[in-house]
This record gives structure tokens, sequence and C-alpha cells, in this order.
């Protein structure tokens, strides 16, 4: 693997292609064409062009990728001698929960671990939530990351503060395994490899990144790596969410892929969006993780998070108005407001319209609703 690495950090990092991109190439060349990724950079730019029908600006890049193959292979050579390894996503060694999970569209064609690989294999979940996290919220996690490490599954975390922190200091207090998803490259990550040298060298703690390996902690990088997060956990658990934020898009993301969320139920006094994630198809459970497949928040309950006390509550007949009224064209919310004379402010509106599953965002501006499909079965939350 030490020879092909310098060819795989060139590929994987190609600027601007994305994982899809690269993985159709990957498929198109490794696996159709039986190439190694070595036989594929020697060949000449017109035999990527004529011969396999790749684009001149995919030549282009790649022409660019590989004059920075001498530095990527000493780049290479410093990571093994430093203890990293590299894994590419042809290798039987990648995380097979992440491909299934995050298919070709999303998995990241390369990864940069130190620690223990086999626990990439192992049963896993992520237990996710807010930086600036409620005891409550920290007390779920750690006990869900007590009863997973009883049960042998990994714990998978993104080294954030709050629940992201405390659910790896859980997985080690409970001699558990984790792995630690890097927001930066690897290589920046010295503190991090001090604190837990021991849980490294006992095989415990896995760290991983996708990232090219000396670039610096961003906040886009670590919006991205919320992804990685989600696709090597079996099961993912919500200990708390805003309606915004790393958490809220990574669980929204994940419902779009048909992934089974669950979300700690929180309790009446709590001012939080869990309740929304609910509505939205997480599943709810209770302080050990165990579904409460009967539970479904009112309205009120739904709202809470973002909705202040003094704006009316609509009842199930203007529900039923909103939903005929989308199924005859797009309406902005004002238009909706107007037509309905409703007492929502209109940012109220806009949330609740984006929260409906059978609802259609149309991106104009303004924005504009209507209904995916006239014949959905609504869901009252007014019961």
């Amino acid at each position: 693997m030490n020879k092909e690495s310098a060819y795989w950090i060139a590929l994987a990092h190609l600027p601007r292609w994305g994982y899809l991109k690269t993985n159709k190439l990957i498929i198109k060349f490794f696996h159709e064409y039986k190439l190694s990724i070595e036989d594929f950079f020697q060949l000449s730019e017109n035999d990527w062009e004529t011969q396999y029908g790749l684009e001149y600006k995919e030549v282009e890049d790649l022409k660019k990728a590989k004059l920075e193959l001498v530095n990527n292979a000493f780049l290479a050579e410093t990571l093994y001698n430093e203890g990293y390894e590299l894994i590419p996503i042809t290798s039987p060694l990648y995380p097979k929960t992440l491909k299934d999970n995050l298919k070709a569209a999303h998995s990241p064609a390369l990864l940069y671990v130190k620690g223990n690989k086999q626990i990439m294999q192992e049963k896993s979940i992520a237990i996710v939530g807010s930086r600036n996290a409620s005891d409550k919220s920290l007390e779920f996690t750690d006990n869900i990351a007590k009863l997973a490490s009883k049960e042998y599954k990994v714990v998978v975390s993104g080294f954030a503060k709050g629940v992201d922190k405390q659910a790896l200091d859980s997985a080690i207090k409970y001699k558990g395994q984790s792995i630690i998803v890097l927001p930066q490259g690897i290589m920046t990550f010295s503190s991090g490899f001090k604190k837990y040298y021991k849980q490294i060298v006992d095989g415990d703690v896995l760290v991983l990144s996708t990232f090219p390996p000396k670039v610096p902690w961003k906040v886009e990088l670590a919006m991205a790596r919320n992804p990685i997060i989600y696709g090597l956990a079996s099961e993912i658990y919500v200990a708390e969410s805003s309606d915004k934020g790393g958490t809220w898009s990574g669980v929204i993301d994940g419902l779009r892929k048909n992934r089974k969320i669950y979300v700690r139920k929180p309790d009446a006094n709590e001012n939080i969006a869990n309740n929304l994630l609910i509505q939205q198809g997480a599943i709810a459970v209770d302080f050990d993780g165990n579904p409460l497949t009967d539970y479904k928040p009112t309205l009120s309950e739904v709202n809470k998070s973002n909705v202040k006390s003094n704006v009316n509550e609509p009842n199930e007949n203007y529900e039923n108005k909103i939903f005929d009224l989308l199924k005859t064209g797009e309406y902005t919310v004002k238009e909706i407001i107007k037509k309905l004379q409703l007492t929502w402010s209109e940012k109220k509106l806009r949330d609740y319209l984006k929260s409906q599953k059978e609802v259609e965002t149309i991106n104009k501006k303004p924005l504009r609703f209507t209904m995916k499909n006239s014949t959905v079965k609504q869901i009252s939350l007014f019961k």
C-alpha cells in the first residue's frame, strides 16, 4: 500500500470533484477496466481522453494531480513512519458500514487512520448533540455509551465540545471502544494523540480523518465531517438538538437517507428541538434508549424550541386548510397567511411547512410551498 499511497492522496483530493465523481472514476477504471491506481496514473493524457472518454477538464485536473505525486510520496512516507495508515475505498479494511450507509455518492475515497483498524468492522453507535448540551443530555449520553460498551458496540465521536466529547469520555470510562472522527487533517491532532495515547496503544481508540493530512480545523470541515460520523454508525442516538446547526442538519440528512435515528424524548420543561425531529420521522426513546413507539408530540411540544408563547396556536381545522390550499398550487408564507387569515408569524409558518414531509419547498425567491402529492395521507399533530 505504501507504493500506491501517493496516487490515492492525489485522487482523493482532486479540487471540486466531490465523492460521487471520484467514486465513479474509481468504479470505471479499477472495477470495470481492472486497472491498478498506479497503472491509471501511468496512462497518457491522450489515453484518458480518447480511449477512456474523460472530459478535457477532468484530464486537466488529473494532469495537475500528477505534478503532486512526488510531494505526495514524501507525505505518505512521513505518515507511515509516524504510525498513520491510509485506507482507500477499494481496500477490504474500508468499513462496510460506511459504504452501506453513504453509498458511492457520499463515501470518501480515502481514510487516514491511526489506531486499531479492526474496530471499524464492529457494531457501532453514534451519540450526537449540541455543543452546549444540558446536564440531562450529558447524562443520557453517558448512559447510552455505558450500555453500548457493555454490548461491545463502538462509540463514534466527532470530538466536539458537549455531547460528542461526553460520548468519547464515557466510552473510555466504561472500558469500551471509540472512533474519533476529526474535522481536520490527522497530522494536526498531536495534542489529542498525546491525550489518548494509552487508549490508542491498547486498541480501544481509532482516530480517523477524511481530509488532507495537514489541513487545520475549519468550520466547513466540521460540517463535512458530520455525515461521516453518521455513516460509520450502525445506530444513531440524539441527546439534544436545536432547530439549526450541525446536529440538526446531520439528523435531517440522515432521515432523508432513510436512516433510523433515535432521539431522546425531552422533558416538558426543556426548550429544545428533539420533538421536532421526532415529528420529522426520528424515533423517540427513553433514558435507556428504548423506543417509545406510541409517543407522538403535540404541535405545542414540536414548536417549543422556536415559537414564542404569546403566538396563538392553530387548531386542526387550520392545518387542514393549509394542506387543502397547497394542493391547489404554489404559495409563499405571506400569501398563505393572508388567504387563510392565520395568526401565525411568517417564520413559524415557514418552519412548520419545512417540517412537513408531504410539503415540497420550491426554491424560488421568496420561497414557495406546495403539496408533493395530493394523495399523501395527512398526519395531524393536533390529536
